[in-house]
């Protein structure tokens, strides 16, 4: 008998350590003052520029590039240049301070200079005497990204600001745009409330994704607050949302469980999902650990429901996490059900389930053409902890299907005498696989008959799950071995 606990809430993690803490200078209108007695400033004056910044340049031999900068239409009422060497003066009223120079002396100086008249500081291509740094710029404006290696890697930051200038459309600008516009409007809005503008903005973000390269007008927020109020009451209530966390690795999560995580309200956690996942969920979501773990301390399934449910009626989004997928041996039904009964509206959103992580990690089929006709996923122990006494062992005996068997730590044995009964050849190879997808997986290669005294070999902390069939024989292995995953 599992012994029994009740849901807790976990402690919220923590901040990782930070090289750099990533801030947006808001600089429009403001002074800022650059001091380009060497190479390369050029590209900060135009950036600070394009922030809006009024950029006072001190530069005695000022190059060809800066004059035709200056030029520039764009940037002729930002820029002013003053054909000398910096001042001490010339700090006092700057919002920050950039300077490139050729020698530490020189940038010492700056540095000191610039500190005591309390304005922040950056000295190009010199990290000791900066106080903040310049990232690679992804410019959705006003979506803005900044990218920072602390200076250890900067061809690796502006391989990651390319990968990410393919990923967003140029057209998230407009949207980021009518953002800022509608903002305001919405926030006046009278007679909406706190739920329906977060409905709002989430109809707004599902339109831009679908349609990015649409220039939004008024008329798509007309359009976006009759969606919104044709939903009505259902806008004031809170949901619950089944999302499959996957096997165990990270990015196995699917777009819409991202989404999902990042707008929960609280999270309710199976004790099989891992750590890297909830690094994907809201920061501010509060996260509540209702874990059921065969033979281990358990929530009772009523306990659970009932959480789910009362935290719904409170407006609350609930998501409710489970490992692999939540159709899959993860009581979604009986969950389901119950917040139906109560008039709670839910989602399930799928995950990839443990047998289709671990084939992906062993490079093996389970529905080979020539090998296997049937792939059947059979739990291990039932509602009391046993071997069901429902299975049917002339299926599990069939040499051309592939079997799954979730959850059967402690009923293995017992399964394997009953499948070889049942008729299903006992050097039919067995594969045990711990954790699967994880850094920490462990695989156990062998046969329906050995697999029980050799499972041992794998003990420890984790899920566990065995695969069964013929289609296992070309991965099988002489002896019996463990493996760690390489992730």
């Amino acid at each position: 008998m599992s012994e029994l606990r009740k849901p807790s809430e976990e402690k919220p993690t923590r901040m990782g350590k930070l090289a750099r803490l990533p801030v947006f200078f808001a600089l429009d209108g403001k002074r800022v003052l650059v001091a380009a007695n060497g190479i390369g400033a050029v590209w900060k004056i135009e950036l600070l520029a394009a922030a809006g910044a009024k950029v006072d340049v001190y530069a005695p031999k000022p190059g060809g590039d800066l004059r035709e900068l200056v030029q520039d239409s764009d940037f002729a009422n930002n820029i002013a240049v003053h054909e000398r060497d910096w001042r001490s003066e010339d700090l006092f009223g700057a919002a920050i301070a950039v300077g490139t120079f050729k020698t530490d002396q020189e940038s010492a100086a700056f540095t000191a200079a610039a500190r005591a008249a309390g304005v922040p500081v950056n000295v190009i291509d010199k990290p000791a005497f900066c106080d903040f740094a310049f990232g690679s710029i992804v410019n959705r404006s006003p979506l803005v990204i900044g990218i920072s290696t602390d200076g250890a890697a900067p061809v690796f930051g502006q391989a990651i600001r390319a990968k990410l200038e393919a990923m967003l459309p140029m057209g998230f600008a407009s949207w980021a745009e009518a953002a800022r516009r509608w903002r305001g409007v919405l926030q006046a809005a009278t007679g909406l409330s706190f739920a329906a503008r977060r409905r709002f903005w989430q109809l707004f973000t599902a339109r831009a994704l679908a349609e990015p390269d649409h220039q939004p007008e008024e008329s798509d927020y007309r359009k976006l607050l009759a969606e919104l109020h044709g939903e009505g009451a259902k806008v004031e209530q809170g949901s619950v949302t089944l999302v499959g966390a996957g096997p165990g690795d990270p990015e196995l999560l699917t777009l819409r469980a991202v989404r999902a995580l990042q707008s929960a309200d609280v999270i309710l956690i199976d004790d099989l999902v891992s750590a890297g996942v909830l690094d994907f969920a809201r920061r501010e979501a509060k996260k509540m650990l209702v874990g059921k773990t065969g033979g281990g301390p358990a929530c009772k399934q009523s306990e659970i429901n009932g959480l789910m449910i009362s935290l719904a009626k409170k407006g609350k989004r609930v998501v409710r996490l489970k490992g692999g997928d939540p159709m899959i041996f993860g009581r979604a039904g009986e969950e389901l059900e119950a917040c139906r009964l109560a008039g709670i509206h839910t989602e399930v959103v799928p995950g990839i389930t443990a047998a289709q992580g671990a084939a992906s990690r062993l490079q093996i089929s389970l529905t080979h053409r020539l090998h296997a006709r049937r792939l059947q996923y059979v739990t291990g122990h039932g509602a009391d902890g046993k071997l069901p006494d429902n299975i049917d062992w002339m299926s599990i005996a069939d040499k051309a299907a592939v079997t799954a068997i979730y959850m059967p730590s402690r009923t293995y044995a017992e399964f394997s005498i009953r499948a070889e009964a049942a008729g299903l050849d006992r050097r039919t190879p067995a594969i045990a696989i711990r954790n699967a997808t994880r850094p920490e997986q462990l695989v156990l290669h062998s046969t329906l008959g050995e697999l029980s005294k050799n499972l041992p070999e794998i003990e420890g902390q984790g899920p566990l799950l065995i695969l069964l069939g013929q289609v296992l024989e070309s991965d099988s292995k002489a002896e019996i071995s463990t493996a760690r995953a390489s992730a």
